[in-house]
């Protein structure tokens, strides 16, 4: 028991008393319940690898993003982790390619980028140190291939309250404010 626990406790997110409560609900469950979640955790280790386009998980060797032909070829957003492109489907906003480099696979991204083709990249790095450091990299280095370069607007989550935002994302705020119209 205390193995499983220790294993669970490594998982991102997961602290030692949430470790512990998992453990003891799976020995609470029934065996079938059980075996269904060890069959999936195979079947990710075994089936699952990364886009060698793009390298977004796939179950094969180009992810359906890529292979669709009704996305938009024009647009590549850069995010950082596979969990960022499923957020950004969600929203059924974008419709272009993706790139999700875990260590940036920036010779991949400019061989994608000397297509004539790719007219801009979008950069959706995460609005923390780490990202704006990734993002002024990227800008500075795609700055010269003609290619338009944006980044995500940030600022205020809808439902937030002005009080409780912080310089910085209030400063974006207005700095990426838009008219208004009737």
């Amino acid at each position: 028991i205390q193995t499983l626990i220790d294993e669970l406790g490594r998982l991102p997110g997961i602290g030692p008393k949430s470790a512990q409560r998992i453990a003891f609900h799976l020995l609470n469950s029934d065996r079938d319940e059980v075996e269904r979640l060890a069959t999936a955790l195979r079947e990710v280790v075994d089936k699952v690898k990364f886009c060698d386009i793009c390298f977004n998980v796939s179950e094969e060797t180009t992810c359906r993003v890529c292979r669709d032909p009704r996305r938009d070829q024009t647009t590549i957003c850069v995010v950082e982790e596979s969990k960022d492109v499923a957020a950004i489907e969600r929203t059924r906003e974008f419709r272009g390619l993706y790139h999700v480099p875990e260590d940036l696979h920036i010779a991949e991204l400019l061989r994608r980028l000397s297509s004539p083709v790719i007219t801009e990249v979008i950069l959706a790095t995460d609005p923390n140190l780490e990202g704006e450091a990734t993002a002024t990299y990227l800008t500075r280095l795609l700055a010269s291939t003609g290619i338009t370069i944006s980044r995500l607007a940030s600022g205020l989550p809808v439902g937030g309250d002005l009080e409780f935002a912080d310089e910085i994302t209030l400063g974006r705020a207005f700095s990426g404010r838009r008219a208004v119209t009737v």
